[in-house]
């Protein structure tokens, strides 16, 4: 994925008038058979929890949950496909107002956020919620990218390739942690890392960036008393499976009873209100009691081959910017993805990681299908064979 940076130096955006009338069919069906897969699954997921209604919310509707995500995926994919349209050189030039106005609603955030189980993650959008930290994890792949372009060579000094980008990590980062939001921040330090690598950055400052997040992990566990027990439980969820535990505890039991071949869709047991955030961080789980080993593998599949895709239109690009963003965006669905089934299965800490086009959340899943547009959009650029 490293391209040589002699290569890509001299190379300019590729004009409109050369774009191809086709995006790229390969990543656009298996875009839509994992976003078909995952709208389905929340409706198995959540219809218990809907009906249920011990907040009050769905008004004892089981497809409340459902239906909204159907809308907003019938949007997202309106979205991606409006994305696919707009030039690459486009996203170039509007990459740092965009960042601008990210910090701005990150700013916003602790002031006037929506508050939920102790976190002011949200703002309120006429009667809609939206997450500014998604809009991050875009602005830093759209901003980094066009820096790297500007700087080029420059890239393997410490002014250049260096202080620019932590500037920016630094203030998404620093927002996010007055949330507090640790797993996007988590995000949003990996993909910055990627794409510093992807632009040629030497790998000795990787070297004194993992010693600095060693150092904040430290403090995160010193100064916030909550991340040290997620540790805790993490290492012996079993230990206190009534609290802290109890989460881990009922996904193990839930991608237990899946076995091979599962209990068949909408046969899950333990979403009938015993798996927290069954419909969302932890709807993986859900489809492998459903679906067994077999499908949660073949689910696993498709995001593999997406993923690999991806990989495949960024290794074409004929531009520099291009293959930057679109390797920026195939990282952050595979970091996320890796993560998400990393937390269910008790592999690292338990953290709020959403699984893409699966998970509950409908601006999280416009933006996320906006960013596959962008992907669909630099590969009508990739010369027809």
């Amino acid at each position: 994925m490293r391209y040589d940076s002699a290569r890509l130096t001299g190379l300019q955006d590729v004009p409109e008038t050369t774009r191809r009338p086709h995006f790229d069919g390969p990543f656009f069906t298996l875009t839509l058979l994992l976003l078909i897969a995952g709208v389905v699954m929340v409706l198995s997921a959540s219809y218990p929890r809907a009906w249920y209604d011990p907040g009050h919310v769905t008004g004892g509707n089981a497809a409340y949950y459902f239906v909204r995500q159907l809308v907003f995926a019938l949007l997202g994919v309106a979205a991606m496909l409006f994305a696919s349209r707009v030039p690459m050189a486009v996203y170039r030039r509007c990459a740092f107002a965009f960042l601008g106005f990210t910090l701005v609603l990150l700013m916003l955030v602790p002031v006037i956020g929506v508050k939920a189980n102790g976190s002011r993650r949200w703002l309120g959008v006429g009667g809609l919620t939206l997450q500014p930290s998604e809009l991050a994890k875009l602005a830093v792949i759209l901003s980094f990218s066009a820096l790297i372009c500007r700087y080029r060579a420059r890239m393997r000094t410490f002014r250049f390739g260096i202080l620019p980008f932590a500037g920016i990590l630094g203030a998404i980062i620093g927002l996010l942690v007055l949330e507090p939001h640790f797993s996007a921040s988590i995000i949003i330090l990996a993909i910055g890392a990627v794409m510093l690598f992807l632009g040629g950055v030497r790998l000795f400052w990787f070297v004194g960036a993992f010693g600095a997040a060693g150092t904040g992990i430290a403090l995160l566990l010193t100064l916030f008393p909550y991340a040290s027990s997620r540790i805790n439980s993490w290492r012996d969820p079993f230990g206190d499976s009534s609290d802290q535990g109890y989460q881990i505890v009922q996904s193990l039991y839930t991608i237990g009873s899946g076995g091979l071949s599962g209990l068949g869709l909408g046969g899950s047991r333990q979403k009938f209100l015993y798996l927290p955030e069954e419909h969302n961080d932890f709807i993986f789980s859900v489809v492998c009691e459903e679906l067994g080993f077999i499908g949660a593998a073949l689910i696993l599949c498709l995001f593999a081959l997406l993923i690999l895709r991806g990989y495949w239109i960024a290794m074409h690009c004929r531009d520099r910017f291009s293959f930057l963003v679109v390797g920026g965006v195939t990282s952050l669905l595979a970091i996320q993805v890796f993560l998400n089934v990393a937390v269910v299965t008790n592999l690292v800490p338990c953290t709020g990681i959403s699984l893409p086009m699966f998970s509950y959340g409908g601006t999280a899943l416009l933006i996320q299908l906006f960013e596959l547009g962008i992907v669909l959009s630099a590969s009508r650029d990739i010369a027809a064979h």
